[in-house]
């Protein structure tokens, strides 16, 4: 937590950010589409969006430490690996999700609640999605050692991860497209974050599930993913040089 606000004008500047968001973009938008509630489908995604990008941030992390150090220290804790990989993973994942609840808050503000036991599944399905995309941003960051290049490729990632998901429209509107698209999209992390989280807040219109347990498991699959792989990667890859 004190890394991440240390970059004060970052966390300012994505608050805005996700307030104009919803306050100049999905207003007008919602008056462009025939798509039914669509303010509020679009808020729904906005928050899983900024989720996902508070996430990321972990692997910027990574190279401050790399760049100052900080691994030598770590390295000689009384702690296994595992155990230092596990803890950074549900760090990044645990801060992303404290950072983005304030504004959480206000999408449901926005957007209400309909059923609080289907709201508190879907928000644990949220802590795990964010768990498994701070691992995943670790996994990429030891594997590329280099911040130019890292932050290229995250660049590059949000625009096919986010865009290709139902966060910013509904599933059947991207299979119009191209059913590549789709297709992609129907396995997407972001989408089964985005879908449960509408799905707890009542916003059943659009979903592209018929069964919330899909989508969670596809969530609890990426997180064990990227967990284990961080674990692997990290031990591998923190020691030896080459961080740029």
């Amino acid at each position: 937590m004190r890394l991440f606000f240390q970059y004060k004008v970052m966390v300012i500047m994505r608050a805005i950010w996700f307030i104009s968001q919803i306050a100049f973009f999905g207003l007008i938008a919602s008056r462009m589409v025939a798509v039914e509630n669509y303010f509020r489908y679009y808020v729904g995604g906005l928050s899983i969006m900024t989720l996902y990008s508070a996430a990321i941030f972990i692997g910027f992390d990574i190279y401050e430490e790399a760049e100052h150090g900080v691994f030598e220290y770590l390295l000689s804790l009384p702690v296994t690996r595992r155990q230092l990989v596990l803890g950074r993973s549900i760090g990044g994942g645990l801060r992303a999700f404290i950072y983005v609840s304030p504004l959480i808050c206000i999408s449901l503000y926005v957007i209400g609640i309909g059923n609080p036991v289907n709201f508190l599944l879907a928000l644990f399905s949220l802590f795990l999605f964010a768990f498994g995309v701070s691992g995943m941003s670790i996994t990429l960051a030891v594997v590329i050692k280099s911040s130019d290049r890292y932050d290229i490729l995250m660049g590059v990632l949000d625009a096919l991860i986010v865009r290709l998901s139902t966060a910013m429209y509904p599933l059947s509107f991207v299979k119009e497209a191209t059913p590549v698209y789709g297709w992609i999209a129907n396995f997407n992390p972001v989408t089964f974050a985005a879908d449960l989280f509408r799905w707890g807040a009542g916003i059943e219109a659009a979903l592209s599930f018929e069964n919330p347990l899909l989508p969670f498991l596809g969530i609890v699959l990426f997180f064990v993913f990227f967990t284990f792989v961080g674990i692997v990667l990290y031990d591998k890859a923190i020691e030896g040089g080459g961080w740029q």
